[in-house]
């Protein structure tokens, strides 16, 4: 089951639940647990994302914040 689909199901059981005659206690606890669950969902399709957003196509992953020179940017002198 892919997360999308978990999603849809999860909001569809988020949406009976207020018509399900659970008590009020358990109905809270449910709601916040399927809140919770949904924020993890999130997070991780989010991070999925942004992983495939950065692969390089050859099993590197990179972003254009580091960029390696091979010109001497400082003499010794200086350094010391």
């Amino acid at each position: 089951m892919t997360k999308e689909t978990l999603v849809f199901f999860i909001g569809i059981i988020l949406t009976l639940v207020p018509f399900l005659g659970i008590p009020e206690d358990w109905k809270q606890y449910a709601v916040a647990s399927v809140g919770a669950l949904l924020i993890l969902i999130g997070y991780m399709q989010r991070r999925a994302q942004y992983f495939t957003r950065i692969d390089h196509g050859n099993g590197e992953r990179g972003d254009d914040s580091f960029v390696e020179t091979t010109k001497q940017l400082f003499s010794d002198r200086e350094l010391q």
